[in-house]
């Protein structure tokens, strides 16, 4: 059939180029509409088939004034990202290096990456050669770890057409998103459209600050919009977020990031977009806007839209093919996609427009355990005494003050230090957050030259680690001199995937942990990343910090969080001179400078070189050239997964649940780290348990991301969190009560026990059900232990969607009413019995034991129609084998 809508086509270059051109509707509408939901309309109007994309929904995006937060509309980004969680450590190509030392009259065979302990250097290269065969082992450790995932990413990329594998050591994906796969515009099929993308990660937002519209979604939605379905969303409100005022000397983008998240948590604007509009976007830089729109999930909104403007097309030019693209402006202008924030006569109408004032920022660090806790610089060191005072919560640590006081000494490598309250163990400058902004990088670079030059250290029990998100990082940071000093203070590369924020970090020496036990420490962890909740850097590390990563490296120097720096020195010089911060710290003249001077388009060059040649590694590793991906069933890394067991030719009706159990009493901020942790796999864990009865060590467990493609661990992996506050049994551990035998069992020996007798599961819980990272297994997890609801008084809206990808039903309780108004013990047994017929939101009862009214958060139509089938699963059934094939 026509294309409803060819009659708005436009061409450019003759003929050759066409573009979708919604102003010639004629409609004095679409002047008004925000410019992220004039992306929205574009896509659906290029979409429009009459079947996922109708007319329908073409005109109610049209109409957003009086549709927004009611009709559902259809969305097909250009492009999914698909994140490999776990990160392979930096690779050394054997042959550079080679090649590289023959060059200064070295012979090449002296490189051996079988003998790390040869000891081989030559001052004129400054290369250490034990360092780099270490390296090397390392490298080929995580190859022989991960040989069975890279096999399988591999044989993708070559399987299907449309799938591109980032190589290992090129860098983080929501990096690599920005700075190689990212477009203003995509051409395919001869028409020229707006780049969107949707990706498995929160980070994926960052995307927004090139003017590219882009968020997180699940696993499971991803591989829905694989298989050619749109993502479908309530027609979003939009908050204008009015920038004025201009930037202090010595704010960081990450007090701006920060203090501008503190404004739109309060504001409320959950679910909704954010637009930024006034002259202050003008003063921010492409990687301000991408570092600002990487934080929009901590204050829950879907997105953080900069629309482009000349900023933005002067980092395109830097960065990509760009100059290849001169006609780009003339169809944004065209289409009215390209700003001039000074030209207020260019300002949409929004929803609401919250106006905050740069000059009012100031540099802030966030915790201790939430990333919503932001503490003044200025005020940290009685903001940490408060927390030591305040009762066991959000901040408090409940210490009496007779303990305040408490120091242990321990040794060290032969020396005896000694740790306190607010001691920094953990310092971590994490750039996945903070590398699309090369201005703090290179803060932290100057900040450690000017600290090494003036003789200051880092004591060297504290864990530090440096975790590029990009080769690029290192990049600029080695060719504007910095990384040397940053290394003299023990903040080492190790890697370029997820690191210490998600709990993959080295362990603390044995001395420290014992300290911290010792003494009862509320010992600290500082890092420049999103995330930190209690727990989650270290076991024994309460109190963490999120922090610009300057800000790290002077509490590392200061070993303490609780210091003034305003009248405290961090250190002294040789000479016994006190070293204040202030006397290190760089200016933003001198910043900017080097920025300007060594982040340059060479460096993304130099990143493109890296993509398209891979590495000697990843270009040496084996594949399968099946059409179908070969299982391997003695694999404990990559099973065929069991979600298709329930399969069935006809859909069923809805099934309702009847005498359920409740498998967890959980109560508020359940979070993704609770309900499927990322990082190591405890050696009691039930997941360990599998894995040694495969025959494998603890050495060989890895994590839980690396094993994410096995869900025989991942299963036994849900609800694992030693952090996890089950109300059955009224202390943190992955522990519940299997209510039939009164026993208390891990939580997938409880699970499995109900499923062999039949009996379905939900879950009850508190408020923010499901906060934290997206990640598949959330939901997935609970689906294969058997949970068939979950009841909560409220639920984080991508952790929902989710349930439901999976066919479990969010249930929310009826406002002002929870399972304590209900006074439910959680031992009652529970039924809900669905009508032949569901529509969105609709109000059902639980029966059997206490009655209660429940909403069944099915907010579209789509929603219901996923439900009705078992979820994207099923719903897919007839494409199980490519479905299966790209599932991890």
């Amino acid at each position: 059939a026509e294309h409803p809508y060819n009659h708005l086509i436009d061409t450019l270059k003759d003929g050759k180029i066409k573009f979708f051109n919604a102003r010639k509707l004629n409609d004095p509408r679409y002047d008004k509409l925000p410019l992220s939901i004039r992306v929205l309309l574009e896509a659906a109007i290029r979409n429009c088939d009459g079947f996922y994309t109708k007319e329908e929904d073409v005109q109610n995006i049209l109409d957003w004034q009086q549709q927004q937060n009611k009709a559902e509309v259809p969305f097909s980004p250009a492009r999914v990202l698909l994140q490999d969680f776990t990160g392979i450590p930096a690779m050394v190509d054997l042959a550079a290096m080679r090649d590289a030392v023959a060059k200064h009259g070295v012979d090449p065979s002296l490189v051996n990456p079988k003998c790390p302990t040869d000891l081989i250097v030559d001052h004129s290269l400054q290369i250490d050669y034990n360092k780099w065969c270490v390296s090397v082992k390392n490298q080929e450790m995580e190859l022989i770890r991960n040989k069975e995932r890279l096999q399988f990413f591999k044989w993708c990329s070559k399987a299907f057409k449309n799938v591109n594998v980032v190589p290992p050591d090129v860098g983080a994906v929501h990096q690599v998103n920005l700075e190689y796969l990212s477009r203003v515009v995509q051409v395919r099929d001869g028409f020229i459209y707006p780049d969107s993308v949707v990706g498995t990660d929160s980070h994926t937002t960052m995307i927004n600050g090139l003017g590219i519209l882009g968020w997180g979604v699940g696993g499971i939605e991803s591989e829905a919009v694989m298989l050619g379905q749109p993502v479908s969303l309530t027609l979003p409100q939009v908050v204008g977020c009015k920038l004025v005022g201009s930037i202090n000397p010595l704010t960081t983008s990450i007090d701006i990031v920060l203090g501008i998240t503190k404004h739109l948590r309060q504001a409320g604007i959950s679910g909704k977009f954010v637009e930024f509009f006034g002259p202050g976007v003008s003063q921010l830089s492409a990687p301000d806007r991408t570092t600002i729109a990487n934080m929009c999930p901590e204050y829950n909104a879907t997105v953080s839209f900069f629309p482009v403007d000349q900023v933005t097309l002067k980092h395109f030019k830097k960065t990509s093919e760009f100059s290849k693209c001169c006609y780009i402006l003339r169809v944004l202008q065209t289409v009215k996609l390209f700003r001039s924030y000074e030209d207020n006569s260019e300002d949409p109408e929004y929803s609401e427009v919250i106006e905050i004032d740069l000059s009012s920022m100031v540099p802030h660090v966030s915790g201790p355990k939430r990333p919503q806790d932001r503490v003044a610089v200025s005020s940290m060191k009685q903001d940490f005494q408060s927390c030591l005072d305040e009762k066991v919560g959000f901040k408090g640590f409940h210490i009496a003050k007779e303990k305040q006081e408490t120091r242990v000494p321990f040794l060290h490598c032969g020396q005896e230090y000694q740790l306190a309250h607010g001691s920094v163990v953990i310092a971590a400058v994490i750039s996945c957050t903070n590398n699309c902004n090369p201005s703090v990088m290179l803060t932290a670079g100057l900040l450690a030259k000017k600290a090494v030059e003036a003789g200051l250290v880092v004591k060297p029990y504290i864990r530090t680690s440096l975790a590029p998100g990009s080769g690029m990082v290192t990049h600029y940071l080695n060719t504007s001199g910095v990384l040397p000093y940053l290394s003299q203070l023990g903040f080492e590369v190790i890697g370029y995937g997820c690191a210490t924020c998600v709990g993959n970090t080295a362990p603390l020496p044995e001395a420290v942990v014992d300290a911290i036990k010792q003494g009862d420490l509320v010992a600290c962890g500082v890092l420049s990343g999103n995330r930190h909740f209690e727990g989650r850097l270290c076991d024994c590390v309460r109190a963490n910090y999120l922090a610009s990563p300057p800000l790290v490296v002077a509490y590392a120097i200061a070993g303490t969080v609780g210091i003034d720096f305003e009248k405290e020195p961090l250190g002294f010089t040789s000479e016994g001179k006190e070293v204040y911060l202030r006397d290190i710290w760089p200016s933003r003249e001198e910043v900017q400078q080097t920025e300007e001077d060594k982040v340059i388009s060479s460096m993304f060059r130099d990143l493109r070189g890296r993509m398209e040649k891979g590495n000697i590694f990843w270009n040496n590793i084996e594949c399968p050239d099946s059409v179908v991906f070969p299982w391997d069933h003695k694999s404990t890394y990559i099973r065929s997964p069991s979600f298709f067991s329930k399969l069935s030719k006809e859909v069923p009706p809805p099934q309702s649940i009847e005498n359920a159990h409740a498998l967890l009493f959980l109560g508020d901020k359940v979070t993704t780290d609770h309900i499927s942790p990322a990082g190591s796999i405890a050696r009691v864990s039930a997941a360990a348990k599998y894995l040694l009865s495969k025959r494998l060590t603890p050495r060989e467990f890895n994590s839980y991301g690396a094993r994410r493609g096995n869900d025989a661990v991942m299963t036994r992996g849900t609800f694992a969190s030693i952090k996890l506050q089950n109300r059955f049994i009224g202390k943190a551990g992955p522990k519940t009560l299997h209510i039939p035998s009164n026993q208390t069992l891990d939580v997938f020996e409880a699970a499995d026990r109900y499923q062999r007798d039949g009996i379905p599961l939900i879950i009850l819980a508190g408020k923010d059900y499901g906060s934290g990272n997206s990640r598949d297994w959330v939901a997935k997890g609970p689906y294969l232990l058997g949970v068939r609801a979950v009841i909560a008084e409220s639920f984080e809206k991508l952790h929902k969607n989710q349930l439901v990808g999976m066919g479990i039903m969010p249930l929310q309780f009826l406002s002002g009413q929870n399972a304590d108004s209900l006074e439910l013990s959680g031992k009652e047994r529970f039924s809900i019995i669905l009508p032949e017929s569901l529509s969105p939101r609709q109000q059902l009862t639980t029966s059997q034991g206490k009655s209660f009214d429940v909403i069944s958060l099915f907010d579209t139509e789509m929603d219901v129609l996923f439900f009705q089938h078992g979820g994207h699963f099923l719903l897919w059934k007839n494409v199980k084998k490519s479905f299966v094939c790209c599932h991890y």
